[in-house]
């Protein structure tokens, strides 16, 4: 196999969470030599500066936080798509997360972008039905890669132009984290 001295490394923003699946998310990219950059959001009602940032650190992934409490509030007095268990928005949340993030993709240079959702971990916002709406309403479908559910959705532009090698992506369901 030969190997083009000037293939480009590719770039991925990540969704950044700092749960155990976002981790994972940009671990699987660092491991097929992805560079990557999390990606946070600050609201009224979730995120912590430092704790992501020291998160991000071990990661050995720069940083970028975005507060995004205004829309978010915004976004709470009439989600499109409803409420999710807990009175949160949660499909309306990951599409303006989404479109933002594709927007500082752009600007950076970024090949694609990446989270850490799972199918089928959340029943509102993370089945097939509503990660499909999500991608829609975000603008970022087949430049989204979920490397975590990957094996279980449809091939995305990222694995089809080989900036990730989709037999080295998972196929995990549910809220238990069994492949």
């Amino acid at each position: 196999m030969t190997v083009s001295i000037n293939m480009k490394k590719s770039k991925a923003v990540c969704v950044f969470s700092g749960g155990l699946d976002s981790i994972l998310a940009i671990k699987l990219m660092q491991e097929q030599g992805v560079e990557v950059i999390a990606l946070h959001f600050l609201s009224p009602f979730f995120g912590n500066k430092q704790k992501i940032q020291k998160k991000a650190q071990k990661l050995g992934v720069p940083i970028k936080i975005i507060d995004f409490s205004k829309e978010y509030i915004k976004l709470l007095r009439g989600p499109k798509h409803g409420f999710g268990k807990a009175a949160n928005p949660c499909i309306d949340c990951h599409a303006l997360m989404l479109k933002k993030a594709k927007k500082y993709a752009r600007k950076i240079r970024a090949d694609f972008l990446v989270t850490g959702e799972v199918l089928g971990e959340r029943p509102f916002s993370q089945n097939k039905k509503a990660l499909t709406i999500i991608e829609k309403e975000a603008g970022v479908a087949g430049i989204l890669l979920r490397p975590l559910s990957a094996k279980l959705l449809p091939i995305t532009i990222v694995e089809k132009k080989g900036l990730v090698n989709r037999s080295k992506l998972l196929a995990i369901s549910g809220r238990r984290r069994i492949e």
